[in-house]
């Protein structure tokens, strides 16, 4: 009885030994860039939105939504008067928004992909602190890891977005990106 199982352990683990060495390369970087894609993309957009000002250079001068949003209790104490805000707060404001229409479209098209991940995690972790210490969000909202609840907005769903940026760290962007043609045309010199 043991040999038999000893016997269909050895068959698995070498049919898992395959698809590791030949399937993980590839497909494990290009699902965890289309997850990233068909789920957070369009967050992140939207948000980067709805923080630009009016008019044609509302890229660099952002709306006071913006402000708000990355820097609420220093808003609130100025009166929600953005011109109150000295340079510093302004080229942070510009930094962030940008970072959300660049960051995610560099893993879009698996460009920079592995920067690009830290760079989102980053933002990651900077919106979460904001979010749970400016914005005064419940505690089912921030949640708690080890506790029954699996949907709160911060810990459980953010620990997953990072997830996926390490995965794209330590596999880089899969064969379906701009790095890889990079990496080719490398190759060939």
């Amino acid at each position: 009885m043991v040999e038999r199982l000893r016997m269909v352990f050895e068959v698995f683990e070498g049919m898992y030994r395959l698809i590791d060495k030949y399937l993980a390369p590839w497909l494990v970087p290009t699902l965890a860039r289309l997850v990233f894609v068909l789920v957070l993309l369009m967050y992140f957009w939207g948000s980067a939105y709805t923080k630009l000002g009016d008019g044609l250079f509302g890229f660099i001068n952002l709306s006071v939504g913006a402000y708000a949003q990355m820097f609420p209790r220093v808003m609130e104490s100025v009166g929600y008067d953005a011109s109150q805000l000295n340079i510093m707060y302004k080229l942070v404001a510009l930094a962030g928004t940008w970072a959300e229409f660049i960051l995610p479209l560099l893993l879009l098209v698996g460009l920079m992909t592995r920067l690009a991940a830290v760079g989102m995690i980053g933002f990651t972790f900077v919106q979460s602190f904001v979010d749970i210490t400016g914005h005064g969000l419940s505690e089912t909202t921030i949640g708690g890891w080890l506790d029954r609840a699996s949907g709160s907005l911060i810990y459980d769903q953010r620990a997953f977005w990072v997830f996926l940026f390490i995965v794209m760290i330590l596999r880089g962007a899969g064969p379906i990106s701009i790095d890889r043609i990079f990496a080719r045309s490398n190759d060939m010199v």
